[in-house]
């Protein structure tokens, strides 16, 4: 199959899931729950969609891009008022969710392709794949994305401006900033040294800098909406990110870095596995 004719796969079922969404979303306002409720509920029912069709077409990594997609078309729901602090909340999100989408589009080569970990799970795991495929893959990150969205939905009911803002703000631009720079400093290593491991830049001093600043961004925007006077226990979005990447997506990719790269090895004992930090001298 075509990567041109994969991307315009790939863009229908994300209309018919929001639009699945949307319709969802419509049909619970009949019943007595938050509006946030709401917006979970609709947002699991995309991605129930968007598995569906992940299964039908044998391609688990139709859900990719649901992770930064997702965000830009929920937060808009949450403006209760048009401000500074809103508009700068809004233009963080979209910034990284535009960014990060657009570095999944550059990396995807067709639905003949499918994610390396999707395939480990799916050989290795035959029985419970379907099991893994929908609540692993696909619900559980939806489920963490909105986490640590919480933060900002109770934040814009409310949205004010004060050094908290900027302090947070100022966090979440870093983080994609650091984003940025180590997903394109991995696309030129990439391209000239496929099997051996990027030791310059940002991966200098951390193995995964782009974790790194994807961890930072949320992290900044749950202090930027602390500026609203949020409970902190919304904090559980954040630390439950941080734990997905430091917990399950670090260790699963070093095992195969470690099976792949000769000089892996030697790069993790000496680098900082996930803040950046001067490497160690031996």
């Amino acid at each position: 199959m075509k990567r041109s004719i994969s991307f315009i796969i790939i863009f229908i079922i994300y209309i018919l899931a929001f639009l699945v969404g949307f319709l969802t979303f419509f049909l619970l306002k009949q019943l007595n729950i938050s509006f946030t409720l709401k917006i979970i509920i609709s947002d699991i029912v995309a991605t129930i969609f968007v598995w569906v069709s992940g299964v039908a077409l044998k391609n688990s990594s139709v859900y990719d891009p649901y992770w930064s997609v997702a965000p830009m078309v929920i937060i808009p729901f949450f403006v209760s008022k048009i401000n500074l602090s809103t508009l700068l909340l809004l233009t963080i999100i979209f910034i990284w969710g535009i960014r990060l989408t657009l570095n999944w589009a550059y990396t995807f080569k067709s639905l003949k392709h499918q994610d390396w970990r999707y395939t480990y799970f799916k050989t290795n795991y035959p029985k419970s794949w379907q099991f893994l495929n929908l609540f692993g893959i696909n619900l559980m990150p939806t489920i963490i994305v909105i986490s640590v969205m919480l933060p900002a939905f109770k934040y814009l009911e409310n949205p004010r401006f004060n050094l908290i803002t900027v302090l947070g703000a100022l966090v979440s631009i870093l983080g994609i900033v650091c984003e940025s720079i180590a997903d394109i400093e991995m696309h030129l290593f990439r391209k000239q040294n496929k099997n051996h491991t990027i030791n310059n830049g940002l991966w200098k001093y951390s193995r995964h800098p782009n974790y790194f600043g994807e961890i930072l961004m949320w992290w900044g925007v749950f202090i930027y909406s602390l500026s609203g006077n949020i409970s902190f226990l919304y904090i559980i979005g954040p630390l439950a990110l941080t734990a997905l990447f430091y917990f399950v997506s670090i260790p699963l990719m070093e095992r195969r870095l470690l099976e792949k790269k000769t000089d892996y090895l030697k790069y993790q004992r000496s680098t900082s596995k996930l803040i950046l930090f001067p490497p160690k001298k031996h």
